[in-house]
């Protein structure tokens, strides 16, 4: 009777201190998260400007100084407790490697299926970043969960992946440029020199293109025998590129409506099925062809596997500015699971999360390990 009782009381506070929820699975890997009050991270340094910074304008001058000030660079991420690690450790490699840290603006997109995490996110966000300037957005997933069609992974059909469609929205109107990254990539370039990109003639996106890949793969048999599909590529020479970093003329971004343009597509995939991955294709199917091409070191893409799970990826060859892990893989997941691959131990040392006493024993073994 004894150890019956014993065993209630360690069950039930263990139920206390690890809630039905806190059980995730990522990337394939099974795997405990302390979600909500539970994540902890470690502040990050402070870093400064130098001197050639441009100098912030005095708040009393400018309407909405926070975010309207003409001398911050601004910088969209989706936040999530999926991804909040990856998140903290893509912000912390930003503000590590720029030489204007004190200039830029995070734009947090959070979902608005769980409006109490907001404030958890600001809470993190402000614990590990205090001299940051952000703003948590909130963005409606009913505006996409009547438009979104199952894809080939359960991850892509996430509402919050299309959020980066309504940035020019989300977004206080006095923002007319914005640099969007995913959260699973380090940044270890300035990217003030992302920033500067420019966006030639009506151009309204940059990112690197990759013009070697299989561009028709994207999309399925009755896109490419309907006339009335491909034509949309008549004329032009599209190339496949990466949403999940993006240079983004937003205020030509809304004097072309590209929201409802990319809407469009997703209605036409409701009833035709015309792709198949995601978020990707509606950009592709509005953009390509006419993307502002910037160099390919702004996305070392694909370190997260080829969508096979345990699959390592290399660097490819030639500098690079932005690691980037898209693909099943994440850096976090595979290091907790012991199971990392090597270009995991690049995103690492930009980890500020905390993990518990027996996370921390069982990081010390692989380290040993390796």
């Amino acid at each position: 009777m004894f150890l019956c009782r014993v065993f209630v009381l360690v069950f039930s506070a263990c139920f206390l201190l690890f809630p039905a929820n806190g059980i995730r699975s990522f990337a394939g890997y099974e795997t405990e998260v302390e979600v909500g009050s539970f994540l902890q991270f470690r502040e990050a340094p402070e870093y400064r400007n130098q001197k050639k910074c441009t100098t912030l304008l005095d708040s009393s001058n400018v309407p909405m100084a926070s975010s309207c000030d003409p001398s911050l660079v601004h910088i969209a991420m989706t936040i999530d407790w999926h991804y909040l690690r990856g998140s903290i450790a893509a912000v912390h490699s930003v503000l590590k490697h720029t030489s204007c840290p004190q200039n830029l603006f995070f734009h947090f997109i959070a979902s608005d299926a769980r409006l109490e995490s907001r404030d958890e996110f600001e809470r993190i966000v402000q614990t590990s970043f205090p001299s940051l300037r952000f703003e948590v957005h909130v963005f409606e997933e009913s505006l996409v969960s009547n438009l979104i069609s199952p894809s080939i992974r359960e991850a892509l059909d996430n509402p919050l992946n299309y959020a980066r469609s309504y940035l020019a929205d989300l977004l206080h109107p006095c923002i007319e440029r914005v640099i969007y990254l995913d959260s699973d990539v380090i940044v270890v370039g300035d990217v003030l020199e992302l920033w500067k990109v420019p966006l030639a003639g009506s151009r309204v996106i940059g990112a690197p293109e990759y013009c070697h890949a299989n561009f028709t793969r994207y999309f399925s048999y009755e896109f490419w025998s309907s006339a009335e599909f491909s034509e949309v590529f008549e004329g032009k020479r599209p190339c496949y590129f990466n949403t999940g970093v993006m240079v983004m003329d937003l205020w030509r971004w809304r004097e072309g409506d590209y929201t409802r343009k990319i809407e469009k597509w997703m209605e036409i995939q409701k009833e035709r099925r015309i792709y198949k991955l995601g978020s990707l294709p509606p950009f592709l199917l509005v953009f390509g062809g006419d993307v502002e091409a910037i160099d390919h070191r702004w996305n070392q893409h694909g370190l997260g596997g080829d969508n096979v799970r345990n699959s390592c990826r290399t660097l490819h060859s030639g500098s690079v500015s932005l690691l980037h892990w898209s693909g099943k893989g994440k850096p976090w997941t595979r290091l907790d699971a012991m199971k990392p691959c090597s270009v995991d131990f690049l995103w690492e040392p930009y980890d500020l999360y905390i993990p518990s006493q027996h996370k921390r024993i069982a990081s010390a073994t692989m380290h040993s390990t390796f």
